[in-house]
């Protein structure tokens, strides 16, 4: 059911962005917890996994990503999914379905707040009036909100990926299921433990003792540039349809139902996943860089030289099928929620 409301709001009041960003954190993690499983599949696929890369379809790789072995795919990519699903079940149950979420909640909702809140006041800043409304304006006020969460919130996320890569299927040890305290432990210490090493270069490893909060920002460049695309595009296509559908007439616009905030929210989703997944796969890549490599930095040439070796273009779109099956109910309800919560705090 559609209301209207008033575009006559303060939205650069201190009251306004909190309510914001309290809004967009809950829808956070009601989206996120939604289509967790899928999530955790997702990071195996990405960031190849041993234990799951005959679901995916990809070669195995080995610590410095040479190529050693291919194992063809499953029967599609979708019933590749549902296996690995199946694994993980009969592996851990649901907490294995749900291992490194409780780091995803950590994050998301100050990540999700803060990216909701940021893109109302970015917004208001780029389009002050309708006057003002460009799609280009909206892609940069999407992009720029991504950018501000992501800067504030991107240690949580790499250990919630490392807590995620992890499985005992083939390691039987009690640490390759990490607590959110473990993991983000392993991740400190991965310098001291490079250090040993004699092929580790001096640079690297003199970056990381000098400096040992670079270790949780691991992919940290690539998700910024990853980022501009995805938001921009998330945030651009949910505006325009938005706007197409409900215009806003004398100050006064239509807000959309339920039903239609899910649908807009998950063709935004489905847009922005489809041109912003290779540089997600290649962040996943570098993110678990400190497993595969813990005694370097891995760089943006080396990773996407290693990701084209061991599959060609299609390596890049590892798990893409599994991404739609998580991203597109994931906007939408976060869309939906964010939304609701808006109209029941009076935003």
């Amino acid at each position: 059911m559609s209301t209207t409301v008033s575009g006559q709001r303060d939205k650069h009041s201190l009251g306004y962005a909190i309510r914001s960003g309290l809004a967009g954190g809950l829808a956070g993690c009601v989206a996120k917890t939604a289509v967790a499983p899928l999530d955790r599949v997702k990071i195996l696929f990405q960031a190849s996994n041993p234990d799951f890369q005959k679901y995916a379809g990809v070669c195995i790789l080995n610590s410095t990503f040479a190529v050693s072995l291919f194992i063809p795919p499953s029967k599609g990519s979708w019933t590749g999914a549902f296996r690995a699903g199946l694994a993980i079940y009969r592996d851990g149950g649901i907490r294995g379905l749900l291992q490194g979420h409780s780091a995803t909640l950590l994050r998301i909702f100050p990540y999700a707040g803060i990216k909701f809140m940021a893109y109302d006041q970015w917004r208001a800043v780029l389009i002050p009036s309708k006057d003002h409304e460009t799609n280009l304006r909206r892609f940069t006020a999407g992009a720029l909100a991504g950018l501000t969460s992501v800067t504030f919130t991107y240690p949580l996320e790499l250990i919630r990926v490392r807590m995620a890569f992890h499985s005992r299927i083939t390691d039987q040890s009690a640490r390759a299921r990490p607590s959110f305290f473990r993991a983000m432990t392993d991740i400190y210490k991965e310098g001291a433990i490079a250090q040993t090493s004699a092929a580790s270069p001096a640079g690297s490893t003199h970056i990381f003792h000098r400096l040992p909060i670079l270790k949780f920002y691991r992919g940290f460049t690539v998700t910024m540039v990853g980022m501009i695309p995805y938001a921009g595009t998330a945030f651009l296509t949910w505006d325009f349809l938005r706007a197409h559908f409900y215009p806003v007439q004398d100050d006064i616009s239509i807000r959309p139902g339920v039903l239609a905030n899910l649908a807009i929210g998950a063709v935004s989703g489905a847009v922005a996943q489809t041109v912003s997944y290779p540089l997600e796969v290649t962040r996943r890549r570098m993110q678990v860089g400190g497993i595969t490599r813990p005694d370097r930095w891995l760089g943006w040439g080396e990773t996407v030289r290693a990701i084209y070796t061991s599959g060609g273009i299609r390596g890049f779109y590892v798990g893409l099928s599994v991404g739609y099956m998580k991203i597109i109910p994931m906007n939408g309800i976060s869309f939906a929620v964010w939304q609701g919560c808006k109209w029941l705090m009076g935003l």
